[in-house]
């Protein structure tokens, strides 16, 4: 019979190496050897990430906070969010752990759809929820948010906290400079998010924005319509993008 305390204790350990790894190197400068190995640790780990969702198929993030209870409006409507994006031929990608990822998850579960989990070790709150299809747990923050964009095609920002904003702002910058195609992106829930289109409508008033900027947002209360502009958008970039065939190969263990 497996060790339930010792196991924790396993877990735990690795928590909090992952944390002090991070936070050890973000310090400032260290030795050369010592900054050569956390460059492997990081390549190592997006070439696991890479190879665990080659095959997912194309995505749409759902982003939104761990801490939405299950009775919750907010964890209904991302229900309903997963189960819309499912039926539209989308692999739903969320951050792996309980609330509006959790929520998510199961919507697309029940809609016959499949769900991805990228999940950040942490020390507390973000545990893998059960309905994924397929799961990685990242170390890193910034390995999980490049995995988490480079396979989305469209983003879903459901109500949550900092860690939601950092994902909505880097979506934002993604699509101003460039650097991802125009996919869309949906603010779930108007009224939770109104201090945060104020202060978008006050960037364009300054000009530190363009309209083009913002063209691809729509911010809502209703699921049928964030879906309706998913499909208008995601899937029109999805078909424009140069499709490949992907072959599994036996002997990397695909």
């Amino acid at each position: 019979m497996q060790d339930n305390t010792t196991t924790d204790e396993s877990v735990q350990t690795k928590r909090r190496f992952a944390l002090e790894d991070e936070r050890y190197f973000l310090e400032g400068p260290r030795s050369r050897l010592m900054e050569l190995f956390f460059t492997f640790r990081v390549i190592g780990e997006f070439i696991r990430g890479f190879r665990v969702l080659h095959f997912v198929g194309p995505c749409i993030a759902v982003f939104g906070s761990a801490r939405v209870k299950k009775d919750s409006i907010y964890y209904d409507e991302a229900r309903q969010m997963g189960a819309g994006i499912a039926n539209l031929g989308f692999t739903v990608m969320t951050g792996g752990g309980p609330g509006i990822m959790e929520a998510a998850s199961i919507g697309a579960r029940e809609a016959g759809g499949k769900t991805v989990g990228c999940n950040i070790i942490l020390p507390k709150e973000q545990k893998p929820n059960k309905w994924l299809n397929i799961q990685y747990n990242c170390r890193y923050f910034f390995v999980r948010k490049v995995l988490m964009f480079k396979y989305s095609y469209g983003f879903v920002i459901m109500p949550g906290g900092i860690g939601t904003l950092d994902e909505l702002f880097e979506a934002l910058t993604l699509i101003q400079t460039g650097k991802i195609i125009n996919f869309p992106i949906v603010l779930m829930n108007k009224a939770y998010w109104e201090p945060v289109t104020a202060l978008l409508h006050k960037m364009l008033e300054e000009g530190m924005i363009e309209p083009v900027d913002l063209q691809f947002i729509l911010i809502t209360d209703s699921t049928a319509e964030a879906i309706g502009h998913l499909k208008e958008f995601s899937v029109k970039q999805y078909r424009r993008k140069r499709k490949m065939a992907f072959k599994k190969f036996s002997l990397l263990g695909e």
